[in-house]
């Protein structure tokens, strides 16, 4: 069995938080079939595509950096990069952990999302811009790392797509299952 899930923004990629006095929100209050679990994670300040699944080979599969799996990203930065600006990401950059893979990146138009809740904090006087970024790895707060070591921090963090599976037409914390690869 295969989920795809739309986890908001606030939830953690677990279904139970053991460190927090105070409960966390986690999965187990998204009524999704026992049995399964996250394939990867998707860190708290973070939304978007979330894996489930009961087959540990292939919770295995898609969480494990050398099967290269592609993970699409929206990312919403403050200031306005150019197409240069993101030449680094394209060629891989040094971060504390090591060198990245080269990833895709272009700016593209502001996509049509759910409001976030929090709403993500404006600033007249500081521009903001989109940025698709895909990658085949995923290391601890990669993206938002990367895009900072460009000077660009990340505002807002959507994972969109892994490997074939899309978040369409999925609201925030909806779920459904689906057949095929992951």
């Amino acid at each position: 069995m295969l989920i795809l899930f739309n986890k908001p923004m606030g939830v953690l990629s677990q279904f139970t938080d053991a460190k927090s006095p105070t409960a966390r929100p986690t999965l187990s209050g998204f009524g999704l079939p026992p049995g399964v679990y996250p394939a990867g994670r998707l860190d708290r300040d973070s939304e978007g595509l979330l894996l489930l699944t009961d087959d540990g080979r292939q919770q295995a599969r898609i969480a494990d950096p050398k099967s290269k799996t592609e993970k699409t990203y929206l990312v919403q930065v403050e200031g306005a990069p150019t197409e240069a600006d993101l030449d680094p990401l394209r060629r891989g950059v040094t971060l504390k952990d090591g060198a990245t893979r080269p990833a895709r990146a272009r700016l593209i138009a502001a996509p049509a999302l759910w409001p976030r809740n929090p709403p993500v904090r404006y600033r007249k006087s500081v521009p903001d811009s989109w940025v698709e970024i895909t990658l085949t790895e995923g290391r601890n707060r990669q993206v938002r790392r990367m895009t900072a070591h460009i000077g660009f921090p990340t505002l807002r963090l959507v994972r969109w797509r892994i490997g074939p599976h899309a978040l369409d037409g999925l609201a925030p914390g909806e779920w459904r299952q689906t057949s095929g690869p992951a």
